[in-house]
């Protein structure tokens, strides 16, 4: 069985309305005019017949021995001149002395309404089948000089001849009814047309079935997500929004106006300037919160504001995973890419019979690595930093810089994970930029150092090398900036700035000893 479309429904629904409404106000129309012309045609009536009761000939023949031969002839020229059906005269026993057909007078009155006006003196507007047919009829009683009821004159008009105006109209009626018909046709056409695009071509079930899956969706994320229109009032808020805001969500937030449920959200704001707002971290019901705030657009006209947000410490545990592993994996790289050119010049060595400087080469590999390897047991017991550190150094042989860590240098206390967190993009960016800057430098003069002490409250930590400086110490931070060309930079030195507040300390930069930049980073040990 064919199923019909939603614009097949429209054109039928609308068709439908629109023909019983049109049907409806016809036969109303056709009544009132109906009824309008026969009231008409009885006030006509009774008019004809109130001047024709007053004709004093009319009432001097009544005194006559055959009444008939003079009322006939006169009242039969004004019923042709007012276009009366029938104008009878009849005498107190409703005799006829007047009638269209001549054959009928000297018979009674047919119709049985003429005793109000014979008894009672009644002039007034009546509906009865005559001996000519249903008709509608004014009845008038003839007074003599005394004012005594000497007859009645009926003035009448078929109901059929009223009839016969209307039918014109209904043949005008229905050429309009026809013509608004089309229209309606037409008009329904394009009003299906029209939705079915303004719903995108979709039928009522897909869309039932499309906001199932959106809802479903909206629900299955871990983020917190709130909508609003363009008035500010929620359009769209699901479960987790409501378990990370503790907002009662035993009823409908929907509707409500966004700054009763969250008074500080800035989504308002961003209906005002049209902007969005990415990584924005507040502080809300006592959880760090990570929020973007989207504006939506139809047409460019805002129409409303979209905001996702989530639990920052939940961020934070898979930056935590995600730096730990890409530490890892730099290490591993930069030890692979190391031993493999050491590897290769001892096959070289070996290879040329040149035994001693291969067995020396090795010696002093194994020595150096080892001695950083034991130092860093002893100085920085912390697993995840001296992995940074010994990631760095390996990057700092495969680059050919001489990277050193200060003999004073030590990191006993334990640190916090948001700490060894911070501290990894902290001082992994700043050795990065070190490496960086020195690189265009001959090798003898391609040095960096290290320096780290956790003597009293807080945790120094001290990287200098031995490139140019900083020139512009305003715009170091700012993110975008750099003096290298490339993609991806400017971004390194404004995360280490946003590490350090996060974790309440204070970075300076000053003039190295070993001729370049100094950058020294306190934090405090409790926060």
């Amino acid at each position: 069985m064919k199923k019909f479309t939603l614009q097949s429904k429209i054109i039928f629904i609308v068709l439908t309305l629109l023909s019983v409404l049109i049907l409806s106000l016809s036969v109303i129309f056709f009544r009132m005019l109906s009824g309008t012309l026969t009231d008409l045609k009885g006030k006509q009536a009774l008019a004809v017949a109130q001047s024709v009761s007053k004709m004093p000939a009319l009432i001097e023949a009544f005194n006559q021995k055959q009444p008939e031969d003079i009322i006939q002839p006169l009242v039969e020229d004004i019923r042709k001149e007012t276009g009366a059906t029938f104008i009878v005269v009849g005498n107190k026993d409703s005799v006829r002395y007047s009638h269209p057909l001549p054959e009928r007078l000297g018979k009674k009155m047919v119709g049985g309404d003429n005793d109000r006006a014979l008894i009672n003196g009644d002039s007034y507007v009546s509906h009865a089948t005559g001996s000519l047919g249903p008709s509608v009829r004014g009845k008038v009683p003839i007074r003599n000089n005394q004012n005594e009821i000497i007859g009645v004159v009926s003035v009448g008009f078929l109901e059929d001849s009223i009839h016969d105006i209307v039918i014109p109209y209904r043949t005008k009626v229905l050429i309009l009814v026809t013509i608004i018909l089309l229209i309606g046709i037409i008009g329904s056409f394009f009003i299906g047309k029209g939705i079915k695009k303004a719903i995108f071509g979709l039928e009522p079930k897909e869309i039932a079935m499309q906001f199932k899956e959106k809802r479903a969706i909206i629900e299955s994320v871990r983020e917190g997500i709130i909508a609003i229109d363009q008035h500010g009032l929620i359009t769209e808020i699901n479960a987790k929004a409501h378990s990370i805001l503790a907002i009662n969500h035993h009823h409908s937030n929907r509707g409500r106006y966004i700054l009763d449920v969250i008074p500080d959200t800035k989504m308002v704001d961003v209906l005002e300037t049209r902007e969005s707002q990415l990584d924005d971290e507040i502080s809300l019901n006592h959880h760090d919160l990570i929020v973007n705030r989207l504006p939506i657009f139809e047409e460019e006209k805002i129409v409303g504001v979209v905001a996702s947000f989530r639990r920052k410490d939940e961020i934070d545990q898979l930056t935590k995973e995600l730096s730990q592993v890409q530490e890892y994996a730099g290490i591993l790289r930069s030890q692979t890419h190391e031993y493999r050119n050491k590897l290769n010049t001892i096959a070289g060595l070996i290879q040329l019979r040149h035994h001693d400087e291969a067995l020396t080469l090795i010696q002093e590999e194994a020595s150096g690595y080892e001695e950083l390897i034991q130092f860093l047991l002893k100085a920085v017991p912390d697993p995840v930093l001296s992995g940074l550190i010994i990631g760095k150094y390996n990057r700092s042989q495969e680059l050919k810089v001489s990277f050193s860590i200060h003999p004073d240098s030590s990191i006993t206390t334990p640190l916090t994970d948001i700490q060894r967190e911070k501290l990894i993009t902290i001082i992994g960016n700043i050795l990065d930029n070190a490496f960086d800057e020195v690189l265009s430098y001959p090798l003898h003069k391609r040095h960096v150092q290290l320096f780290m002490t956790d003597l009293g409250n807080d945790f120094i930590f001290e990287i200098e090398d031995s490139g140019k400086g900083i020139q512009d110490f305003e715009s170091i931070f700012k993110k975008g900036y750099s003096t290298k060309t490339g993609k991806d930079r400017g971004i390194g030195l404004h995360l280490v700035q946003k590490s350090v507040r996060h974790l309440e300390g204070d970075i300076t930069i000053d003039k190295s000893e070993l001729g370049g930049a100094l950058f020294t980073v306190s934090i405090p040990k409790q926060q």
